[in-house]
């Protein structure tokens, strides 16, 4: 009896152990169900979406001139502050003026002179023509006295000439800016004296409004430039700092350079910029971004979303039931977190952005919407001001 107990025991044991580990939890329909994957999502937007290229360059003021004197002299006055403003025609420095006053009140003193001269030779060649015809005077005087006035007349040719140039030269005394710009370092201190042939010259004056930007795009991009300028309107080129997204400020290309450099195989090209804030500053490197086109209701996801597989370039799209699909897509620009997709993907579709590493095809998801997807999208530029082409 005692036996039959132990052994009823036993089997109820196992039973029991049985029941836990195989059939606790089979009534419950949830409990071998996969868990869904967390991943963050966003939408396939369709946009005017432009097409940029993008080089690296350096600025270059529209204009430098190094104020060099034209004359001789001592430099009495520096009108300058260094680093000021200055408009064209502001005074920048005086040299001595009074030799070359002096110089100015001699060649007016001669031609004084040579006036009164060529005043007597007329009258005196007045008597020659009236006394020659009766024989009073000979036909030789006649004609040396007409000599004596045209040789007059032409010292006082000689003399105007004298004075023009002395006035020149005194008006080279000051020295006033060609341009509006900005002052750089003072050169030479006053008081020195200054000669005509120094070549460090007083101060540069350097144009920053507007200003120009000096950058080079690889040859194959020549034809797409080439293209977007025939259609007649102006390149807009975008000018940014060097983490390449903060806008510095935004002109228009303004040529492309007349040849191709074999060396490195890229050609140059120049945008002017208003320059208004002065964000721009000449020997400074800049990347430029240049729009070539736009194109219309072109398809963008976030480049988090493009993911590079052994058969190319793919991306999960999540279906209505919530599971994902691994589609295969084709990618045109990548340009400030957005990628131009070609084919592969429909508006309004939503993809996965985050989260990819733990999806296979048909893998339930949790999407949580990304808030900054919307946010990084980058405009296009007016149409009116960019001409559309197609994407390449």
């Amino acid at each position: 009896m005692k036996s039959t107990r132990i052994i009823l025991a036993g089997a109820a044991g196992v039973l029991l152990i049985g029941w836990l580990v195989f059939g606790r939890g089979t009534g419950s329909p949830t409990a071998m169900a996969p868990q869904a994957v967390p991943v963050i999502s966003g939408q396939v937007v369709a946009r005017d979406v432009a097409l940029n290229l993008t080089g690296i360059g350096t600025v270059q003021a529209y204009n430098t001139v190094t104020i060099r004197a034209r004359v001789d002299g001592e430099l009495v006055n520096v009108a300058f502050h260094e680093g000021s403003d200055v408009k064209k025609g502001d005074l920048l420095a005086q040299i001595d003026p009074r030799p070359y006053q002096a110089a100015l009140d001699n060649a007016l003193a001669t031609l004084a002179k040579d006036q009164a001269a060529l005043a007597n030779a007329k009258r005196d060649l007045s008597r020659y023509q009236d006394t020659a015809p009766k024989g009073y005077s000979s036909r030789q005087q006649l004609d040396t006295q007409t000599m004596m006035v045209d040789s007059a007349q032409a010292q006082i040719q000689a003399d105007n000439a004298t004075i023009e140039n002395a006035r020149v030269q005194l008006g080279y005394t000051t020295i006033t800016s060609p341009l509006d710009g900005v002052t750089g370092i003072r050169l030479i201190d006053q008081g020195n004296i200054i000669h005509a042939g120094d070549a460090a010259g007083l101060v540069v004056v350097t144009q920053l409004q507007p200003i120009s930007v000096i950058f080079t795009l690889p040859q194959s991009e020549l034809p797409v430039i080439a293209a977007a300028r025939a259609k007649g309107a102006p390149l807009t080129a975008v000018a940014l700092d060097g983490d390449g997204v903060t806008e510095l400020d935004q002109g228009t290309l303004a040529l492309i350079d007349n040849q191709i450099y074999p060396a490195t195989g890229t050609i140059k090209l120049k945008a002017n910029f208003p320059n208004d804030r002065r964000t721009l500053w000449p020997g400074q490197f800049v990347n430029v971004r240049l729009q070539v086109g736009t194109v219309r209701d072109g398809l963008t996801v976030a480049s988090r979303v493009i993911q590079r597989g052994p058969k190319g370039f793919f991306a999960f799209v999540i279906k209505p039931d919530n599971t994902v699909e691994m589609r295969p897509v084709e990618t045109g620009q990548n340009d400030r977190g957005q990628v131009l997709v070609t084919k592969g993907l429909n508006p309004g579709e939503r993809v996965v952005v985050d989260g990819q590493l733990r999806l296979q095809p048909g893998s339930q998801v949790q999407a949580t919407e990304d808030k900054t997807a919307a946010a990084d999208i980058p405009a296009a530029a007016p149409p009116a001001l960019i001409p559309a082409t197609q994407a390449r």
